[in-house]
């Protein structure tokens, strides 16, 4: 995702250079040019030869190294970045950045980017917390940088509080997000429903679907990497919350309702993609529960749920996009068409539920994008993927 992209990563001294390490690793394996800058500070607690092994590439230490080829190199390696990320950043080298001192390799370098920045401050609570360092990554915010903010726990100091440098991992989702796709949906607000709804039986039990809720997920972090304002409603899953989006919690299918229309007004793009558990006739519901034997309460709704893309094909605000997902074990082109034409909705997203690699708790799908006009066929690819291929038929109809 990151083939074709530089990334300067700035490593300063602290303990929590060893993960650096594993975030170099971690952007090689998505494709990234990886140049490494470090202080001498950081030299003491990782060597430069792990980070050359890792990526491929010399690491530049001092701006007064005779080994380079003759061209002035923090110029040169400022000229290829596409993006700057200092990790772990120090106090000291904060407070060098957010005041424009450049007195070694990897300040001055830095001070010669005018690329996108991004800056994971790992240090003691008290210095974390202390004015001068939050007025210091207030200037740095002033200036366009984007701090992530250290995660709470045991310090190497001993001391347990906020400090401790963010997981590589969650440091590479910062890096996607910045630059692993063209921000074409900038300005546009995309609401995304995702997982599966609980409708209780009772205070034990509930009824539910297999929805894992990754194509949702995949498909929110998709259009935030795209630069949509995003609004991710889900149901219960087992999966992290993304980031630069807002994530609301639901768990009834009457819950995820009212998430969705009493924010619908707001959105230029909504995509349905949770299976909502409706469960009807009631009737049959409530013989099944009775032969069972339960003690369930029978006053709980157990028939149809109200239809969130009908809802919303009949409330649609002019130049408003709606995509809804199809989940059939037959004729699925068909009954994705008089579903499409039901609702009044743009776009369904439909696949087969019996066919290899598609459907819930697998990580690829095969989607058939079907509109008005004719249905298209994708190939099978990673939810990732999809769902950016989505996003693109949608760009391409509004």
């Amino acid at each position: 995702m990151l083939k074709g992209k530089t990334v300067l990563l700035a490593v300063t001294g602290g303990i929590a250079c060893y993960k650096s390490a594993s975030l170099a690793s971690a952007l090689v394996k998505q494709g990234a040019n990886v140049q490494v800058l470090m202080t001498k500070n950081a030299t003491e607690f990782i060597g430069p030869h792990t980070f050359e092994s890792l990526t491929g590439n010399r690491v530049s230490v001092d701006t007064f190294d005779r080994n380079y080829t003759f061209q002035v190199e923090h110029i040169a390696l400022a000229d290829q970045a596409d993006l700057v990320l200092v990790a772990p950043a120090t106090a000291n080298v904060l407070a060098k950045l957010a005041h424009g001192l450049a007195d070694d390799m990897l300040t001055t370098t830095i001070l010669a980017c005018d690329c996108p920045k991004i800056a994971a401050p790992a240090m003691n609570t008290r210095m974390y917390e202390n004015p001068v360092t939050q007025d210091n990554l207030d200037i740095l915010r002033k200036y366009g940088w984007e701090i992530v903010e250290p995660a709470s726990g045991r310090l190497a100091c001993g001391a347990v509080g906020k400090g401790k440098m963010p997981e590589p991992e969650d440091l590479l989702e910062c890096v996607l997000h910045a630059l692993s796709h063209e921000k074409d949906m900038t300005g546009l607000n995309v609401l995304v429903t995702a997982g599966p709804t609980r409708e209780a039986l009772d205070p034990v039990r509930y009824l539910t679907n297999h929805s894992t809720g990754k194509m949702g997920y995949a498909i929110a972090k998709a259009a935030a990497a795209r630069g949509a304002a995003v609004t991710l409603v889900s149901g219960p899953v087992d999966l992290k919350k993304p980031p630069y989006l807002e994530v609301v919690d639901v768990v009834s299918a009457q819950d995820m309702f009212e998430a969705v229309t009493s924010r619908a007004p707001e959105q230029d793009i909504i995509i349905k993609a949770a299976a909502v558990a409706d469960y009807r006739p009631a009737a049959v519901a409530e013989d099944k529960i009775k032969k069972s034997g339960t003690d369930a309460d029978l006053s709980l709704p157990l028939s149809r749920t109200s239809d969130i893309l009908a809802w919303l094909g009949a409330h649609r605000r002019p130049g408003q996009f709606l995509c809804g997902f199809s989940m059939e074990t037959r004729d699925m082109v068909e009954n994705s068409k008089k579903k499409l034409e039901k609702k009044g909705i743009d776009l369904i997203a439909a696949n087969n539920l019996k066919q290899a690699g598609a459907g819930f708790g697998v990580d690829t799908n095969v989607l058939t994008l079907i509109a008005a006009d004719g249905a298209r066929e994708l190939p099978l690819m990673s939810k990732e993927e999809a769902a950016h291929a989505l996003l693109d038929e949608i760009m391409a109809r509004r």
